[in-house]
């Protein structure tokens, strides 16, 4: 069987934050740091109430 080029398409060169086109409004990076930490220690536990309502057994101290 023969692979097909798929149609999508995730290019997104578009999608522009004008908010963002001034770098002197930027936070500090040690800011962005903790924001992007917060964000994925959030993402984490969301994925471990999902893992464990599917059965799994999930290690609560990762």
């Amino acid at each position: 069987m023969a692979a097909r080029a798929s149609a999508t398409s995730l290019d997104i060169f578009w999608l522009k934050d004008d908010s963002l086109a001034d770098s002197d409004n930027l936070p500090a990076p040690d800011v962005i740091a903790q924001e992007i930490v917060e964000d994925l220690q959030a993402a984490l536990e969301q994925f471990k109430l999902i893992a464990g309502d599917l059965g799994a057994e999930v290690d609560e101290s990762a």
